[in-house]
Parts: C-alpha cells; sequence; structure tokens
C-alpha cells in the first residue's frame, strides 16, 4: 500500500501534514521520475497550476524550485481546473502535469497530484516509484547549475484554449434554458462567466467570488443546499455546481432536488444510447453507484460495469475495453469522446445540450430512474488501513450482508484523502439503511474511533 498517495494524489493540511518541503520533494522527485527518460539535451517541460486556496501559491513555489533543481522547463499556468490542466498537457506536447488542489476538501487541505504526458493521473507503480526517492536515505538525483537548471514561463493564456476546447466539443449554443451555476468559490469561478456566455446560456452564478479561504465553505458540489434554494427562487430549469477543482459535476433539477453523478450518467448515456454513440451499450462506474441506477439501465437494455472506487480505476476500465462513459456517484463524469478525465464544465454543458434536444426537463428525464434508499456514514479513525483486522467490524458486515442478501448491499472503504472509514448501505426502505449502516458505524467508532 502506497505511503504519501492516496486515491487522488498527495493530500493534507497545509504547512502541516503537507509542508513546503515536501512540495519540494514532490517536485524534484516526482519530477525526475516522469521526465528521466528524455533524450540528452532534451528539455523536459511540465505545467503547474493550482486553486484558489490560500495555501496554493505556498506550496505552488516550494512545488517548482524541486522541479527546477532537476532541470525541468515549467510552464506556470495559474488558477485552472483539474480537467483543464490534463487537457493543457496533452495540447502542449507536456511531458507531465501538476496540479495543486484538495479538490472538495476545506480550505485548510490542499493537495498535489501528478498528470502524465497523456493528460492522466499516475498507476500505482509510478507513484510506488516517486514514493521511494522520497524515502531514500540519500538524495542521489542530478543537482545541474548554471545552463542545466530549470526556468519558468507564465501560461496564463492556457485558460483560453482550454475554453475553446471545451466550446468546441457542442454542435450548437445553447440558449433557452435558464441555470445557476455553483462555482464553490474554486478554480472554475474565473472561467465560468467566459464559457457559458460563449455558448448563448441564460445563467447566474453564486460562489464565484474567491477570496482564499472560502472555497468549498458551505458551497459547491457537496453543499448543495444554496443552489437548490437558488433554483426554485429564480424558476431556473437547472442548477449545476462545481467543487474546488471542477471535476465534478453535481445537478439540480427545476423542482430544486439534488442530482447526483450517477443521474448524470444515466441521461447523458440514454442520450447516446438513442443515437448509437454508447460503446458497447455500456456505462463503468464505481461500486459507490446505486443500485437503481443498474437496473434503471437493465429496463432500457444497457450495462453497468463497476470498478473498485477512484475516478482513475472508472479511466482505466474504459480505455482497456473500449467504453466511452463512466464516472462516480459523486459527479466525476468521463466523456471519452472529448476529454480522458472528469470535467465538470464538459459534463454540465453536455446534460445542458440534451434537455434541450430533447425538449425535457431533468425530472422528465429520470423519470424511469428510481433509486435505492442509502446511507452513508463518514467516521473518523486513528487508522484508517488496518480496518479488516477488526473481527467485530467484519462480522458486523457479514451480518447486514447475510440480511440484506440480493435486496441491498453494505460498502465499507477507507477514505482515499481523509482519516475516514466511509460506512455506505443501500435497502429496499431507508429505515433499514438507516438501520444498517448506524449498526455497522457504530462498531466502527468503538473499534477504530479517533476519540479511543
Amino acid at each position: 500500500m502506497l505511503k504519501y498517495f492516496g486515491t487522488d494524489g498527495v493530500r493534507g493540511v497545509a504547512n502541516a501534514g503537507l509542508t513546503p518541503e515536501m512540495a519540494f520533494k514532490l517536485g524534484r522527485d516526482g519530477g525526475y521520475v516522469l521526465t528521466k527518460d528524455k533524450k540528452d539535451g532534451e528539455r523536459a517541460k511540465v505545467l503547474v497550476s493550482r486553486d484558489t486556496r490560500i495555501s496554493g501559491q505556498m506550496l505552488e513555489y516550494a512545488l517548482i524550485s524541486g522541479l527546477l533543481s532537476v532541470g525541468i522547463e515549467v510552464l506556470e499556468v495559474g488558477v485552472i481546473t483539474t480537467p483543464g490542466l490534463s487537457y493543457l498537457v496533452r495540447a502542449q506536447d507536456a511531458d507531465a502535469g501538476v496540479q495543486i488542489s484538495a479538490s472538495h476538501n476545506p480550505v485548510e487541505d490542499n493537495g498535489i497530484k501528478f498528470f502524465g504526458s497523456d493528460g492522466l493521473k499516475l498507476s500505482d507503480a509510478k507513484e510506488e516509484e516517486i514514493e521511494k526517492l522520497i524515502d531514500a536515505p540519500e538524495d542521489k538525483l542530478p543537482r545541474p547549475s548554471a545552463e542545466g537548471l530549470g526556468t519558468v514561463t507564465n501560461y496564463h493564456e492556457g485558460a483560453s484554449k482550454y475554453l475553446q476546447f471545451i466550446e468546441n466539443t457542442l454542435p450548437e449554443e445553447l440558449s433557452g434554458i435558464k441555470v445557476v451555476i455553483d462555482g464553490a468559490n474554486g478554480a472554475a469561478s474565473a472561467l465560468i462567466s467566459r464559457l457559458f456566455a460563449d455558448m448563448g446560456v441564460d445563467f447566474t452564478t453564486i460562489a464565484t467570488h474567491p477570496d482564499g479561504l472560502n472555497i468549498n465553505d458551505h458551497v459547491g458540489a457537496t453543499h448543495t443546499k444554496k443552489l437548490q434554494e437558488e433554483v426554485v427562487k429564480q424558476g431556473a430549469q437547472l442548477g449545476l455546481a462545481f467543487d474546488g477543482d471542477a471535476d465534478r459535476c453535481i445537478a439540480v433539477d427545476e423542482k430544486g432536488n439534488e442530482v447526483d453523478g450517477d443521474h448524470i450518467m444515466y441521461v447523458i448515456g440514454s442520450y447516446l444510447a438513442d443515437h448509437g454513440r454508447l460503446k458497447k451499450d455500456t456505462i463503468v462506474t464505481t461500486v459507490m453507484s446505486n443500485l437503481g441506477f443498474t437496473k434503471a439501465l437493465e429496463r432500457r437494455g444497457l450495462k453497468n460495469v463497476r470498478t473498485q472506487v477512484g475516478d482513475r480505476y472508472v479511466s482505466e476500465e474504459m480505455r482497456a475495453n473500449g467504453y466511452n462513459l463512466g464516472g462516480e456517484q459523486s459527479g466525476h463524469v468521463i466523456i471519452s469522446d472529448y476529454h480522458n478525465t472528469g470535467d465538470g464544465m464538459l459534463t454540465g454543458l453536455h446534460l445542458l445540450y440534451v434537455m434541450k434536444d430533447t425538449g425535457k426537463s431533468l425530472s422528465e428525464l429520470l423519470s424511469d430512474f428510481k433509486e435505492y434508499p442509502q446511507r452513508l456514514i463518514n467516521v473518523p479513525v486513528k487508522n484508517k488501513k488496518d480496518w479488516k483486522e477488526h473481527k467485530r467490524i467484519t462480522e458486523a458486515i457479514n451480518k447486514v450482508e447475510e440480511e440484506l442478501s440480493d435486496e441491498g448491499r453494505i460498502f465499507v472503504r477507507p477514505s482515499g484523502t481523509q482519516s475516514l472509514l466511509r460506512v455506505m448501505t443501500e435497502a429496499p426502505t431507508q429505515e433499514l439503511a438507516d438501520k444498517y449502516c448506524e449498526e455497522v458505524a457504530k462498531v466502527v467508532e468503538e473499534e477504530m474511533g479517533s476519540n479511543k
């Protein structure tokens, strides 16, 4: 198991768990691993960007110093979304990219995630190679001087190139539907108005004025209450919420109901299938997707392939078997005909396009989707990695599985970014889902709780 990298890069409390010293090491060691195969005389090129949180610049400068110390040419993109960076890595024919962001996490957290030259997140093997260098007793990497050192070039115009790319994925402009957009005070904040205005959308925004401290602060994809209220208040037909780095999109229908990633994939996937464009009639999701999603697809003659939790595992499955739509319940949606990673703004525009082209409201498009009642409890724990060694926890899980049989399920997993154990249940009724989830969560708290 990896020591520093989680499901979405290296994360921690900025200037405490994730220090400038660690950022420097990640830049130096990660930069070396990702560019060591360059031919002699060729200068490696790496793009670096961040979201709006206050610690971003501190970590960015430290990370860039590490990259420069091994002779890498750095293009400093500034504030941009994670999928924006992924796209620009490929568009600029760069060797790698690094995004400084903790996505949906609170402002005190930050993270560093790497992308290869293909714009994709790194494999476990590549991350393990970086970790070995970080923990090496002696730093034996090159230390060039003078002309061998790297340099930094400003590349803030990359944002315009990225927005043009998204616009070109749609065949027409999107007037006629009123939309409220929540930018989470994050990386998409300065991009939303430019993109949606260019596409002719009738829109208003909330949470698009970042101050370094208000990212994800009761707004965005993980906190949709304000957006739900605003959609109803304004009589809008759709609400779109992004997270701090805008690789997620959660929607709100015209009635103010939250519409998660499962629902969004169902709408877009059904539309693609109706037009003969859903490859192998299959949507790829993780094990966290609702059972109702699978059953809704089956009623349409479509299939659902599931992977372990993490959008990169969805991406790997899609590439390995030629699927073109997948994602996570949390709002990561990959439409690989256009982009190879989850992109909140691209997803939102394509959802809007389906509504316009069909002439149906979002609630109408979801009328056949009957969700199984679900409950999720996040239990703070001291050590999330050894939970399977606790016999009481595994016995409690087995008991619930036996009682639910084929009429539901229980799923327990460690968070990839926080010291939490996530307990999730699905059952025929909300009462049963709550009952089983609370039972197992109580055992987890008793066995492993952070106060123990």
